[in-house]
């Protein structure tokens, strides 16, 4: 039966031996003949030949193995050390090539030389070569279950550090910058290759494995609010603004100045006590939110005719560059350029201190992630022999149903860092091992299982069970409290449904649910259920015939109610959601004409 052959996607046509077909190509590849970027994978369920050339593929180098034996030789290692032989030459002799996730599917991938048989095809160059950028940056990840590298993989990503060295030069519209960020004490191969270790995102943490009090019940954690004073995890959140002197048709243009009394929308002289004469901020001055940070006029939206009695004053609306509502900071820096239009702009960059507070986020490289429940001062903190407080304090019940065993592991190898003054290797599969770590912590004095006394900051009594206590590098998420926190009483709401609007940005309302709404009928709370959904939401009053079950209206220049279908004028007012009189405008607009049949209330 002939292999159906698809070339990028696309099917070409028939071949009569699939199998040989993609074993041709691949010996061509390997002597330079094809472009070592071509893969092509066979599939005997199906019998198809997939051949990809295409841009845009993950793909992975690996050594190729035949007949039980790598092509990477001994020989060829030493000319490598050499510099006799490149990757590139590697890659032309066909001794390392690229596979594609598809033709990996063919493929059997040896983890070391060491495990290569028969049927293996491939071995790693580097065992962590497996791993992405993100989780090759996971200390002792083969320690973990696979979801907590994921997660921990994830909260890299939302680690404050230092993003960019040259932050201060860059107007990046949002950016989060930690104070002092640190190197960790155990790091990976790949976390030192790619020079993650020149811009740190988090830092090394003096971490108790301890129940404390009931503060640290499931994922929260206990912070040491002298360490905070100190300046632990403190970050600064940069925010900046921007606008522009647009050009109208018809000659007009917005104008960047402090607008008048007469301009349509003025928000009064205390809205615009910190622009300077040109209509901008200063740097250094504080703004809350919903301060003016630009003034800007704009011409009017929609042009009229201009009559005599206008041609003095030109009308112009207010169109200034405000603070969100919800923030707060000090102008950090203004800029002042031109676009390639010639149109004059203007960037303003915000910056906002932010302290660790109760509610913001941390989370170890294990995905191991707790939210800040108390902050408690140094003296109250539980306190080791020598007199070391614990920066944080997490709840011993977090590591086993996650099964993070790295998570402890790197607090030992933390800890045989700290003392010896050596940076630890954690590198997945290939790291240094526990037993080594143990050996370090007695030759310093001690236990080998990190194990220690710790004494009651309150009453100074010596705690009867030994607690686990060692560095461990933590991150700051830029989950932070002051950025999310939002309330509302009254506020905007849409046109169309007449409701509250929706997010935090747009002073939006506090959605209930239909959970939640289960939840007040199953408590039976009818008239808490009734404010939020009517009172609080979208409550109007409709006028209902009572002959028709059609909606009446109020023609406001006679005064008096008009129901369509009938001449009877027995209308009544019904209270209702908005949402639902919308309901029925639309079941109407597709020809369907709902009824209400009114009853008078019991």
């Amino acid at each position: 039966m002939k292999s159906s052959v698809y070339l990028n996607g696309r099917f070409s046509g028939f071949h009569d031996d699939g199998d040989k077909l993609v074993n041709e190509l691949r010996s061509r590849r390997r002597n330079g003949e094809l472009h070592h970027h071509v893969n092509v994978a066979f599939y005997k369920r199906t019998n198809e030949v997939f051949i990809n050339t295409d841009g845009g593929r993950a793909t992975r180098p690996l050594v190729v193995v035949k007949s039980s034996k790598s092509f990477y030789t001994p020989e060829l290692k030493a000319k490598i050390e050499a510099n006799e032989l490149s990757w590139n030459d590697l890659v032309q002799k066909g001794i390392i090539e690229y596979l594609d996730a598809e033709e990996e599917e063919n493929a059997n991938v040896a983890q070391s030389e060491a495990e290569i048989t028969g049927h293996h095809t491939h071995v790693e160059i580097d065992p962590i070569g497996i791993l992405g950028y993100a989780s090759a940056q996971v200390p002792f990840p083969e320690y973990n279950m696979a979801p907590r590298v994921l997660m921990a993989a994830q909260h890299t990503k939302q680690a404050l550090g230092l993003y960019a060295s040259n932050f201060n030069l860059r107007s990046d519209t949002r950016g989060h910058v930690l104070f002092y960020p640190q190197k960790p004490l155990v790091q990976t191969r790949t976390y030192r290759i790619l020079g993650n270790d020149k811009r740190p995102s988090g830092q090394n943490f003096i971490v108790a494995v301890l129940s404390f009090k009931g503060f640290n019940m499931n994922d929260a954690v206990v912070l040491s609010r002298s360490s905070i004073e100190r300046a632990l995890g403190r970050s600064v959140f940069l925010r900046t603004y921007t606008t522009e002197e647009r050009r109208y048709p018809g000659g007009q243009r917005d104008r960047l100045e402090i607008p008048q009394e007469f301009v349509q929308g003025y928000m009064g002289p205390e809205a615009y006590a910190n622009l300077g004469e040109d209509g901008i901020t200063t740097p250094e001055t504080f703004v809350n939110g919903d301060s003016v940070l630009v003034g800007k006029t704009s011409p009017p939206r929609f042009l009229k005719e201009i009559s005599a009695l206008d041609m003095d004053t030109e009308k112009r609306r207010e169109s200034s560059i405000t603070v969100r509502s919800n923030e707060t900071g000090i102008v950090d820096a203004v800029l002042m350029s031109q676009t390639t239009a010639g149109n004059r702009y203007v960037k303003v960059r915000v910056r906002d201190l932010c302290v660790p507070e109760i509610g913001d986020k941390f989370a170890s490289r294990f995905g191991q992630k707790g939210v800040i429940s108390i902050t408690l001062r140094q003296e109250d903190m539980p306190f080791t022999r020598e007199g070391i407080v614990p920066d944080l304090i997490i709840n011993p019940h977090a590591i086993p149903g996650r099964m993070t065993a790295g998570h402890l592991l790197e607090m030992l190898g933390a800890k045989s860092a700290a003392m010896s003054g050596e940076i630890r290797d954690g590198t997945a599969f290939t790291g240094e091992k526990e037993e080594m770590f143990e050996q370090e912590l007695l030759k310093y004095g001690f236990r080998s299982s990190g194990e220690e006394t710790l004494y009651d900051g309150s009453t100074g009594r010596m705690m009867a069970a030994k607690i686990f206590i060692a560095p461990i590098y933590y991150q700051r998420l830029h989950h932070l409290v002051k950025l999310k926190m939002h309330a509302r009483s009254r506020g905007p709401v849409q046109m169309l449904t007449h409701q509250p609007t929706e997010g935090r940005a747009r002073v939006g309302g506090l959605r209930l649910g239909e959970m939640e709404r289960d939840c007040f009928i199953g408590y039976g709370s009818a008239l808490l259920l009734r404010e939020r959904m009517i009172d609080s939401s979208d409550k109007t009053v409709q006028l209902i015939d009572e002959d028709s079950g059609d909606t009446g209206y109020f023609d406001r220049i006679r005064k008096r109610r008009v129901a369509r279908l009938s001449d009877s004028g027995n209308l009544k007012e019904v209270e209702m959601s908005y949402a639902f009189k919308l309901l029925l405008d639309e079941i109407k607009s597709i020809g369907i004409f709902p009824k209400l049949k009114l009853t008078d209330k019991v």
